[in-house]
């Protein structure tokens, strides 16, 4: 079974590693969405795979570095495009939420990444 939390969070960037002149070299944001997908099977007494708010505590300390901040000056997204955005998340995710199976990143309504690891 897969469950999932949704979180949105405010950030700017800009993509260095682009061609000259391409409009992501240039400062901008997005409301980026976060999805946190966990698989396993629903514990037989509780009935769920995890707590929702065990995983929205898990995320919160990346929530606070994200959130409302430039991601290029936070270490390890250097060139935050969203495949590696959702690469650094997995990599802090993982070890809190070893249930975790996905984690997609919607950087606008109709583009995004979806990583499993």
């Amino acid at each position: 079974m897969d469950i999932f939390k949704t979180f949105t969070l405010e950030a700017a960037h800009r993509l260095p590693n682009v061609p000259a002149g391409h409009k992501c070299a240039r400062l901008h944001g997005h409301s980026f969405r976060v999805e946190l997908h966990v698989s396993g099977e629903p514990d037989p007494h509780a009935g769920w795979v995890m707590d929702f708010a065990e995983l929205k505590a898990a995320f919160l300390p990346l929530y606070e570095q994200l959130d409302h901040h430039y991601l290029n000056d936070v270490e390890g997204l250097e060139n935050p495009t969203s495949e590696r955005l959702a690469q650094w998340i997995w990599a802090r995710m993982k070890p809190r939420v070893p249930l975790l199976s996905e984690v997609v990143v919607h950087e606008t309504c109709t583009s995004g990444c979806r990583y499993r690891g």
